[in-house]
């Protein structure tokens, strides 16, 4: 497990050249599906955030001050 760093250094160019390859460039629909599963996934987290602060603000605190 002691390799010294030109090993190391190499390993991993030739692991970042083998995803390089392997991975393709996606087509629109593909692109576009993804594109929305990632943003109501940012939009959940988002709204979970917000419901969360409300609440923790109102049984902390006793009124809603997210100001």
């Amino acid at each position: 497990m002691n390799m010294n760093l030109g090993k190391r250094l190499r390993s991993f160019w030739i692991n970042s050249r083998h995803v390089i390859n392997i991975s393709y460039r996606p087509k629109t629909d593909e692109f576009k599906k993804t594109a929305k599963v990632i943003i109501i996934g940012i939009l959940i987290v988002g709204v979970l955030g917000l419901i969360l602060g409300i609440v923790i603000s109102l049984v902390i605190v006793g009124n809603l001050s997210l100001i």
